[in-house]
């Protein structure tokens, strides 16, 4: 094969309101019988997508936090690749009223509420930025993409960007995609996903993911001309 790793998001890829369905699961353990190194690119934090996903033994590497954290389910090693959030910001949203969820760097809220993150960064002159994942809002380092956390997982495999597929939907999803050899996007994707994206599914989700896998395993993939700009 021309590719030897898929970099998958989760929620609006190989999800669906938080589920992978069965066939999902079973076309991802094609593409790793065959040979495929899998890693999850996900924006949510790890002990979330463990009560969510009991399948995560799957993938290789698992970028969690949006790039934040790196782990290896297969040795239960974390790496944490950005700070910690200030004590200052989480106080400052919680003043505002602003539901959070707080992970090893992320602080992850809903929208609307982007505009009193925002405003907090500012008033704090925190060097942050807000990233936004469809309705959820996601405040990290400026540093801080999918792939920033992507590099590293895939460098610990051993595996160049352009031997990897990525596959996406969101807006937080473009940065790791940009980085792949092959950017897929799934067809529920928003419009300025598939736009930037070499390849669009014809199935949504799951059955966009199992579409493409099967067009990999069968070698179809492996001539397509890919415009690296």
């Amino acid at each position: 094969m021309r590719y030897e790793a898929l970099a998958t998001d989760y929620d609006g890829t190989i999800a669906y309101d938080g589920v992978v369905a069965p066939v999902t699961v079973v076309a991802l353990e094609r593409a790793r019988d065959a040979g495929l190194r899998l890693l999850l690119v996900t924006g949510r934090e790890l002990p979330d997508l463990f009560n969510t996903f009991a399948h995560v033994t799957l993938f290789d590497r698992i970028v969690a936090e949006n790039g934040a954290v790196v782990y290896d389910p297969q040795s239960e090693q974390l790496e944490v690749l950005a700070s910690e959030p200030p004590a200052a910001l989480i106080a400052a949203l919680a003043r505002r009223g602003v539901p959070l969820s707080v992970g090893r760097s992320v602080v992850a809220t809903v929208e609307p509420y982007e505009h009193e993150v925002l405003e907090a960064i500012r008033e704090l002159g925190l060097e942050w930025h807000v990233i936004f994942n469809k309705g959820s809002v996601m405040a990290l380092p400026s540093d801080v993409t999918k792939a920033t956390g992507l590099a590293p997982a895939l460098e610990a495999l051993g595996i160049s960007h352009a031997k990897t597929i990525g596959v996406g939907d969101a807006e937080n999803d473009q940065a790791f995609l940009r980085a792949c050899g092959l950017a897929v996007a799934v067809q529920n994707a928003l419009p300025a996903v598939k736009e930037m994206a070499h390849l669009v599914t014809a199935g949504a989700r799951g059955d966009g993911v199992i579409e493409l896998i099967d067009r990999l395993l069968a070698g179809e993939l492996d001539g397509l001309a890919v415009d690296p700009g």
